[in-house]
């Protein structure tokens, strides 16, 4: 039987270039539009980090703060659906 090999950590958590959109100028983050941030989480509503989705750090903690505003109004959900 063979035996399978596992892929390091590293090769499996390869950060993303920061490519901002919101430096660009493109949008902004907002608690108002969930179908935005709904891009920055995972299908078990838990928030991307930036190493993985291209935020800078400014703009990741933006987005943060909107998610948790987003989820304190009803506008997202706090857990995925199963």
């Amino acid at each position: 039987m063979p035996v399978k090999k596992r892929k390091s950590s590293a090769a499996r958590l390869r950060p993303v270039p920061v490519n901002c959109p919101f430096c660009r100028g493109e949008v902004y983050p907002d608690y108002k539009n969930p179908s935005e941030l709904a891009k920055y989480m995972t299908d078990r509503a838990k928030i991307i980090p930036k190493s993985r989705n291209g935020l800078c750090a400014k703009h990741q903690r933006r987005m943060s703060l909107a998610i948790k505003r987003a989820r304190h109004l009803a506008f997202l959900p706090f857990t995925g659906g199963l």
